[in-house]
């Protein structure tokens, strides 16, 4: 039997877990647990749910990913010690045990090396998505739909907590708009790459000739403010409508006019919330997400002047950033990043994370160029 030898992959998981650390700065997290201990100690801290919930959260954010980074480092060690056992021993099962730890970790390394990544100023933010219906008819709005169960999907294999604040839904089928939030540390900074027009190609369930039909869809990734982020809001720019929440075909889900409609004046923003019982929750939900949008106009607003300055005006963004494929075969392809893959139905399904690195590294390699 020929002898395992992973010392040349090993070391350069090393070298890579030691990149990561350094970005991380472990030490630097370990004061921050400390920290966020001693706050989440304090005998009164539940007297401000708000606060407390947001103090034990990051308290167990920061935990995990130290306790990540602690077992990386544990794995790495006991990887080794794997191979030297099964090397000893000749064992075929040990040696089927090494490889697929090998694997495993190299793909929690290409994970956590993305997340070093993301270093703009919003990134660690949860995020808020938009997905609306584009031209298309209704395959177009079914599209939105398959959209929208992907990314609630992906953020359910995750552990990311998500909430869908608001859904227009279409008249025949699927949506015209859904609006989710995803609460979870990076969730803007990862989905961020997600934005931008998704065009999908299939044989139409809708077209009783079954024609090959393209459609589109539009994707929306926003930062969600904090209670600290100053977007003022005055009284005047903003009209208020209440409406009676409803499901799919118009179907009643409560009898109070609970649902609330925010139309920003000067810029036209809509947004809307029906996912609370209550109006007075809908309406401070949907101003969160209008300060988010405002926030995010002001940056892309700052940008832009700034590109103008240098003389550079070129969009950085296509008509369509990616397709799916589903006839006359089967693709989903990144046409930013090249990044494909032969299974719609695992992506539709939430396997986005492929999708996501190659975003998040084309995009730190736009910047450095």
């Amino acid at each position: 039997m020929l002898e395992l030898d992973l010392s040349e992959q090993i070391s350069a998981l090393r070298s890579t877990f030691g990149d990561i650390q350094s970005v991380v700065d472990v030490e630097g997290l370990r004061a921050q647990i400390v920290e966020l201990s001693e706050q989440a100690g304090v005998p009164d801290l539940w007297n401000d749910t708000e606060q407390a919930q947001k103090v034990t959260s990051a308290l167990s954010h920061r935990q995990a990913e130290l306790a990540k980074i602690i077992s990386i480092d544990s794995r790495l060690d006991d990887l080794e010690v794997m191979v030297e056992l099964a090397n000893d021993e000749s064992d075929e099962e040990a040696v089927t045990e090494a490889q697929a730890e090998l694997v495993s970790l190299q793909k929690l390394l290409g994970e956590l090396e993305v997340q070093t990544l993301l270093n703009g100023e919003y990134d660690p933010r949860p995020a808020v998505v938009t997905i609306r219906a584009g031209a298309g008819g209704v395959d177009a709005s079914d599209f939105a739909e398959m959209l929208m169960r992907m990314y609630l999907r992906w953020a359910e294999q995750h552990g990311h907590k998500s909430t869908v604040l608001d859904t227009s839904y279409a008249e025949e089928a699927g949506i015209k708009s859904a609006t989710i939030e995803i609460d979870s540390p990076y969730a803007f900074g990862t989905l961020s790459v997600e934005a931008g027009t998704h065009r999908l190609v299939r044989m139409s369930p809708f077209n009783s000739a079954g024609k090959r039909q393209t459609s589109f869809a539009a994707v929306e990734v926003v930062p969600l403010i904090e209670t600290t982020d100053v977007v003022e809001v005055p009284e005047n720019d903003i009209r208020v409508d209440v409406f009676r929440s409803s499901g799919p075909g118009g179907q009643s889900v409560n009898t109070t006019d609970s649902a609330v409609r925010i139309t920003h004046l000067p810029t036209g923003i809509v947004v809307s919330c029906q996912n609370e019982k209550s109006q007075i929750q809908n309406r401070a939900a949907a101003m969160r997400v209008l300060q988010s949008r405002l926030l995010l106009a002001q940056r892309e607003e700052e940008n832009a002047k700034k590109k103008e300055l240098a003389g550079t005006i070129t969009a950085s963004w296509g008509d369509q950033m990616r397709s799916y494929v589903l006839a006359p075969y089967q693709m989903v392809k990144d046409l930013r990043t090249d990044y494909e893959v032969n299974n719609p139905s695992n992506v539709f399904d939430g396997d986005l994370d492929g999708f996501i690195s190659a975003g998040i590294r084309w995009r730190k390699r736009k910047i450095e160029s």
